[in-house]
């Protein structure tokens, strides 16, 4: 798809989305013989990247409420059969100064179309966010959106990326193995509900990740599971641990991860005909 492609495609998701409450409007298209021009509705907020770099991270109570808007907005494409494939806190706007803002999903150039019995493979997304069957070149789903919200919800929680490593290659091989932890300095006062919120998304068979309904279904989003602190133990409170999934009822399969978290910063990257750069 050839930049030209690009915009065109993304105005056409938007004008499918143009009754959609959580994505941004499209008001005009402006088109020369050498440029195209889409003109947005206002986001007087800016990026959610913005207020997570300023604060390292949301609070907890906040990080719900970012959520379940980012899922709603999530929740319409895939009722279009619509991928975003672009999930992170630089596509979602604040239409007005945080934290009592509405948040708007935007950036759908690359998003695609998901077909029963029609395959899509490209490599295409941001490092930090892109699900390990993008790396593999294995087929996109609508589940690939659901491992970003996965990764959004630990960076928000935490300010920082779950598999972030000092170079690309270590990054795409942290994805790769599911090399997620939680190390206490960052989640001791982030609840089990979170928690397993971010382990249900966080998985490497799409097939078993919870589906967008699933999430906003889920207790952490619902609240009709008390929100404790994750309790002192060793269990909790060490850097690197075994994070042992238990047999997934979608597909029946099991696996396990561990990893010494980085600290490096979420990776910004351009992408260029959709591959990863």
């Amino acid at each position: 798809m050839d930049q030209r492609q690009e915009i065109l495609h993304e105005v056409a998701v938007l004008r499918l989305a143009d009754k959609a409450t959580r994505i941004v409007k499209l008001l005009e298209v402006y088109e020369t013989p050498t440029e195209m021009a889409l003109v947005l509705e206002l986001a007087a907020g800016g990026e959610l990247q913005r207020v997570v770099d300023l604060q390292d991270g949301l609070e907890e109570a906040e990080a719900i409420i970012v959520m379940k808007q980012v899922l709603e907005a999530l929740s319409f494409l895939h009722e279009q059969n619509i991928a975003h494939l672009d999930l992170k806190p630089q596509n979602m706007l604040l239409m007005k100064d945080y934290p009592d803002t509405d948040i708007v999903l935007c950036d759908f150039g690359i998003s695609r179309v998901i077909q029963d019995g029609v395959e899509v493979r490209e490599i295409l997304g941001t490092p930090d966010y892109v699900a390990p069957e993008v790396l593999s070149y294995e087929p996109i789903s609508l589940s690939t959106d659901v491992w970003s919200v996965g990764v959004l919800a630990y960076v928000l929680l935490s300010g920082y990326s779950p598999f972030a490593g000092d170079t690309k290659q270590q990054t795409f091989c942290n994805i790769s193995q599911c090399a997620l932890t939680f190390p206490p300095e960052l989640f001791d006062q982030v609840s089990p509900q979170a928690l397993h919120f971010i382990r249900s998304t966080l998985i490497t068979d799409p097939r078993c990740r919870m589906s967008v309904k699933e999430c906003l279904n889920h207790p952490w989003l619902t609240g009709t599971v008390s929100v404790q602190c994750v309790p002192s133990s060793p269990a909790t409170n060490v850097t690197s641990y075994q994070l042992c999934l238990t047999c997934c009822t979608k597909c029946g399969s099991t696996g396990s991860c561990h990893h010494d978290i980085s600290n490096s910063p979420v990776v910004e990257i351009t992408h260029d005909r959709g591959i990863i750069c």
